[in-house]
């Protein structure tokens, strides 16, 4: 357990740093025995969001922690600092256990500790991660990645998942769950991050497939074909393929697959239909074959992700 070194620097962001500040800072009374050492380490006071915020030590002073953790990093498209990689990189040779929240793990990449380990971030930024740093194994469905030295959370609440966890590895499930009782959250969440990706239609009003594909979303619960969609854009089904490759980076039956996952998550939200009616409305056919793709897809069964994301409506919105 030890020393949690907690790297604070211009341009991070402030809700992951405090929540593992929240995490480690303070045990909850119910557990007996020594408690984390939290040390807020950076180069100087940082603005972080609105606030400005004093170390409590250099940077210096991560390379000597057992446990290193890197909140978000705000920008992604701006560089973070020098001095901050290589107090991380030094503490990871030290043999320090080292952990990403959301775009912290941009620094970690940066640092170069995540050359062929999977890793996860903020689902908005995987794509910009894996092409930035190809040797990273970017995984973009989970909430967190546990590579046993290194650790990378997805965006945002992944990163309560994460600290939860390395909460589970060094105290035990019950005091995790004291912490996340304390906390008032689930100690542990089912599936991963896909189930709150919202990905829209992605064209432009000038695109060859603009009509197309705003004419299949409105036939969702129509058994389409490659060919039906061919023949309705004037293309044969290679060019097609060709057309939506470029356009979405996908096939068209997996672009497909993928409104009718959406379409369904909707359904499953805002409305009180069946399995089996939300799977003949988004063109499924029964409800095995929506569960089968969606909890491929998603994550999580239909049944829990309506528990999860229901919309509910009438006075009794507080619960």
């Amino acid at each position: 357990m030890g020393t949690v070194a907690l790297a604070l620097t211009d341009g991070m962001m402030p809700f992951e740093l405090t929540v593992a500040y929240e995490v480690f800072g303070s045990a909850p009374p119910s557990v007996p025995g020594p408690w984390y050492e939290l040390v807020v380490c950076g180069s100087g006071a940082a603005r972080v969001g609105r606030f400005t915020l004093e170390p409590d030590a250099g940077l210096d002073r991560i390379r000597h922690a057992d446990t290193v953790i890197v909140p978000a990093w705000a920008d992604v498209d701006v560089a973070p600092p020098a001095d901050l990689i290589g107090a991380v990189r030094a503490a990871h040779e030290a043999g320090a256990r080292v952990a990403s929240l959301c775009t912290g793990a941009f620094v970690l990449a940066a640092a170069g500790i995540l050359d062929q380990r999977r890793a996860t971030t903020h689902w908005a930024h995987t794509g910009v991660l894996a092409e930035r740093y190809p040797q990273v194994k970017v995984d973009a469905d989970v909430l967190y990645v546990d590579n046993g030295s290194v650790l990378t959370s997805a965006g945002k609440a992944a990163a309560l998942d994460l600290c939860l966890h390395l909460v589970r590895l060094d105290h035990g499930s019950s005091t995790a769950n004291a912490v996340a009782r304390r906390l008032v959250v689930p100690p542990h969440r089912e599936g991963g991050q896909a189930q709150f990706v919202a990905t829209p239609v992605p064209t432009r009003p000038d695109h060859p497939l603009a009509g197309l594909l705003a004419w299949v979303v409105e036939r969702l619960d129509e058994p389409l074909t490659v060919e039906d969609l061919a023949r309705r854009a004037r293309m044969s089904s290679r060019q097609l393929t060709r057309q939506f490759r470029s356009a979405t980076g996908t096939t068209p039956l997996q672009w497909l697959l993928t409104q009718r996952i959406h379409r369904a998550q909707e359904l499953l939200e805002t409305t009180d239909d069946s399995v089996d009616a939300v799977a003949e409305a988004t063109g499924m056919g029964t409800a095995t074959t929506l569960r089968r793709h969606f909890n491929r897809a998603v994550g999580v069964p239909p049944d829990t992700y309506r528990r999860t994301f229901r919309i509910r409506s009438g006075p009794d919105q507080g619960v």
